[in-house]
C-alpha cells in the first residue's frame, strides 16, 4: 500500500468515525431505541470473520517477498501477451 493510499484510508476512517459521533451526539436521549436482532448480529459477526480471513490473505500476499515477486512476474508476463 502506498503512502497516499494509506493516507486516504486513514482520512476515510476518521471521517466515518466523526460522522458516527456527530449522529450519536445529535440523537441524544430522545433518539429511537436500538433493537438488537440476534440473527442480524450473528450475520454481522460472520461477515466480520470472513473479512478478517480475507485481510489475513492480503497481508500475507503483501508481506511475503518471494510470493510478491513471483506474482509480479506473472502479471508482467500476462501484460506482455
Amino acid at each position: 500500500m502506498s503512502f497516499w493510499s494509506a493516507m486516504v484510508a486513514i482520512v476515510a476512517i476518521i471521517a466515518f468515525a466523526n460522522m458516527r459521533m456527530n449522529r450519536d451526539r445529535h440523537r441524544g436521549e430522545s433518539g429511537p431505541a436500538v433493537d438488537h436482532d440476534a440473527a442480524y448480529t450473528a450475520s454481522l459477526e460472520r461477515e466480520v470473520a470472513d473479512l478478517r480471513k480475507r485481510l489475513e490473505v492480503l497481508e500475507r500476499i503483501a508481506t511475503d517477498e518471494g510470493e510478491t515477486r513471483r506474482l509480479s512476474r506473472e502479471i508482467e508476463s500476462l501484460r506482455d501477451r
